[in-house]
Formats: C-alpha cells, structure tokens, sequence
C-alpha cells in the first residue's frame, strides 16, 4: 500500500483527495496535515465523512512527513508549496504539487502572473508538469511533480492535437472557458456570495489569468513553437464543471472526417478522453464526479475556424482525479485504479 499525506484536506481539493483514496485499492490516507488545526478531527468540518476513519490532522514537520509517507500531496494556496515541497523531496518523499508553484518554468513568469515569490529555478527545472496523456514517461519518474490546473487541463487536452498537427495558425488560439464556483476554493469572498453568483455569469480576470501562461508553456513545449492564447475564465452558477470553448484558424484546407480522426488517433489508448462524435455538444453534466474529459469538434468552413469543446470536473479531472493518475503512473499502476469510471448523473 502506498502511504499518502495530505496537506490542505480542509480545502476542496483536498477532501475529493480522501474522498478518491478511501476507495483505493492500492493507497490509503495515512496522514493529514494541517498549519493551525493539530489535533482536530475533519469530520466537524466535512460531515459526509463521518463513520470514515481518517487519522487526524497532524502539524507540518517536513521530516517527519517525509519519513511518515511515500506520497505526499500538497493541496496548498499559491506560494506555499514553493518552500515545502523542496525540503520533502530532499528528505526522500515524492511530491504532487497541486498549487501553481511549480507549473511554470520561468520564475519571472510565476512572479508576474501570480504576485508572489517563485521557488528557486533548480527546483522549477525538476518539477515535471503532470499532464499525464502527453507527459507520461516524464511523469512516471517524477520525484516532484506540477498537478496541472483546472482551465489548462481542459485547454490542452483539446488543443494539443491540432497544435501539434501543424493546421492552424499557433497565433491564432482564443479560448473562452466558464468554471464552477468550486474553482474559486472554499474561502468566503463577495466574489462567490450566493446571492452575487446565483442567477449571473461574469468574466473575471480577462487577459490576466495566471493559467494563461500554463497553458502557452505546454503548447510550446509540445509543439516547439510559439503560442499566443486569448484567455477569458467566466463563472457560472454551479458547483463542479468546466467548459472551455477554443477557436483555432486554419492555414490549411482540412475535412472534418480528418480533425475527427486526428484526435480519435491522438486518445486513442488514453482512458480518461473521450472523443464524442463531430458536431456534438459535451456537457458538464455528462463527466460530473468523474475523471474524464469529453471533448467534441465543429469546423466552420465560412470562417476557416475549428471550434474545440471540452469539459471536464474541475475538482476531479481538474484537480484531485487527476492527482490520484499522476500518482498511478508515479508508482507503476493502473492508470485507472481507484478512480470512479461511470460519472454521477443527473
């Protein structure tokens, strides 16, 4: 059994983590940790656990974590992973980041996107970035690993394909997403206030969204060429989901027989992607609770532009799902083990 720690359980992220590794068969929850609760229970916090027995919450002692635990995972705010998960690596744990500390390779990047200090470039330089249906031999070595975020899990997993077929212009990507409120993190803020949300829709952050340059890196990276993205993040009243509706130009004539076929090829074997057929319409509703992504293609021919749909759980998919992916593939088990394959309908 894999011996997992979690910092950040009280955070959403970090109770879908116990929520998924309670039904691992290969992983347990062995430690929680906490900066200001030592000793609490989470059962007063999260009362759907109750009956569940968890360990309580412990204080931060890299050390002694890194001794206690083979994985650790650190659902944390931006700017803390940066210190922690350095230390936990040296002392001989591996590390899933699931904060924006070490996604981006760039310190001055991280320092302009996200206002904060960046951790030291050696460390960004051995962070893998956890996007696992592109980056799987990276991934399966990883001592530290970059948990990608919601938006650009999302993203990438629709635009890869035609960014590395060469038949659009890598100029030309504008993508509008709409997420959950849950993407906003449990913290009370007039921004995700019931009666600001309820019965509204609002773009925010437009042209500033740290997940920007997320998703610009991996394109890059994949394609070994230039991207510029058009990113504008909008909040819908739900809970859990995210669709990001992406538009591409073409340089070059192509059939929708062809787009549809690059990326049946293109997921073929990846588990967690499913192809819809051309000119669907993918719904939230239909990967809620679940760790897939569903995307779906349009072509129009009067603009010479492919329109991508993808959605995914930004809690599961986006976040924790596929955290528990990365880590089978970190320790040499099935991709799929212990994660949900039916999604929760209606």
């Amino acid at each position: 059994m894999i011996r997992v720690g979690i910092v950040g359980a009280t955070g959403y992220s970090g109770v879908e983590l116990i929520r998924l590794l309670s039904q691992h068969p290969q992983a347990h929850v062995n430690r929680l940790y906490t900066s200001s609760a030592e000793g609490e229970s989470l059962v007063p916090v999260f009362q759907h656990l109750t009956g569940h027995a968890l360990p309580r919450l412990e204080a931060i002692d890299p050390v002694r974590m890194a001794s206690d635990n083979d994985l650790i995972f650190l659902a944390t705010p931006a700017g803390v992973s940066s210190a922690l998960s350095p230390q936990l690596v040296e002392k001989g744990a591996r590390v899933i980041d699931l904060s924006g500390d070490f996604r981006l390779s760039s310190p001055e990047q991280y320092r302009s996107w996200y206002k904060k200090e960046p951790a030291a470039q050696e460390w960004l330089d051995r962070a893998v970035f956890g996007l696992p249906e592109w980056n799987r031999e990276s991934v399966a070595d990883a001592a530290l690993l970059a948990n990608p975020g919601c938006y650009p899990t999302a993203t990438l997993l629709g635009l890869l394909p035609l960014a590395k077929s060469g038949w659009v212009d890598p100029q030309s990507w504008i993508v509008d997403a709409k997420s959950g409120v849950s993407g906003a993190g449990r913290g009370v803020s007039l921004g995700v206030h019931f009666s600001e949300v309820n019965e509204s829709i609002s773009a925010y952050k437009v042209g500033q969204h740290q997940h920007t340059p997320e998703i610009e890196q991996e394109l890059c990276r994949q394609t070994g060429v230039e991207q510029l993205i058009q990113f504008t993040p909008h909040l819908v009243p739900m809970t859990r989901g995210i669709l990001a509706t992406s538009y591409a130009k073409l340089h070059t004539s192509v059939t929708a027989e062809q787009l549809q076929a690059l990326y049946e090829t293109a997921y073929a074997d990846k588990p967690f992607v499913r192809i819809r057929p051309f000119g669907s319409h993918p719904r939230t509703k239909e990967v809620y609770g679940s760790n897939y992504c569903d995307i779906a293609l349009h072509l129009d021919e009067r603009t010479g532009r492919v329109i991508v749909l993808s959605v995914i759980d930004n809690v599961v998919k986006g976040a924790a799902g596929q955290a528990v992916q990365n880590m089978n593939i970190m320790f040499g088990l099935e991709e799929t083990s212990g994660l949900p394959i039916v999604p929760v309908f209606p």
